[in-house]
């Protein structure tokens, strides 16, 4: 259950822009993370902005991204994320649903490619050390170009501070993603 009230569509009139806006920008729905968020409008804006950014403003391929954000999920304890990103994006991204569920073992699966692998490893060292040592950097640098490097890093940071903040404030997932 949510720490802060979970603002609905009618409860602020004064912020009818910015939750269209969030709708318009979340596939027409107002998610449980920005009902939170709109305790602080420009938080709320600022984290649309950014985040939105860092999703699809990038030059990595989908399944990169989407990989990094659900690993960065479980290692976290982050639910949230993981059912959104594992019921809504994972499919569409061109993870399979046998890749999603190996993904809290992903070292003894056998269904990752090398890329996809050095994202995995980037993604654990990032969010279980936080340093980066040059063996895991090397094999990330043998995929990525710089450019794709710093936008991979970023969106791993991000989905650390997403998956932080929503754990914090209890933030539970939408009822539709509890199935599966």
């Amino acid at each position: 259950m949510a720490r802060v009230p979970l603002i609905t569509d009618s409860e602020r009139p004064d912020l009818e822009a910015l939750v269209a806006r969030l709708k318009s920008a979340r596939g027409g729905r107002l998610l449980n993370l920005y009902r939170a968020l709109l305790n602080s409008p420009a938080f709320a804006a600022a984290w649309l902005d950014f985040n939105s950014t860092v999703r699809f403003s990038t030059t990595l391929d989908a399944p990169a991204r989407e990989l990094a954000i659900m690993r960065v999920a479980i290692l976290n304890g982050a639910d949230y994320q993981l059912r959104i990103h594992g019921t809504r994006h994972a499919a569409s991204a061109g993870v399979s649903a046998e890749q999603v569920d190996a993904l809290p073992d992903w070292r003894a699966a056998g269904i990752f490619s090398a890329q996809q692998r050095a994202v995995l490893a980037y993604a654990d060292a990032m969010t279980s050390v936080i340093s980066v040592d040059a063996a895991v950097h090397d094999e990330l640098r043998a995929h990525f170009n710089s450019q794709q490097i710093v936008e991979l890093t970023v969106l791993i940071g991000a989905y650390n501070m997403h998956t932080r903040v929503v754990r914090a404030l209890g933030i539970d997932a939408e009822p539709e993603t509890l199935g599966g």
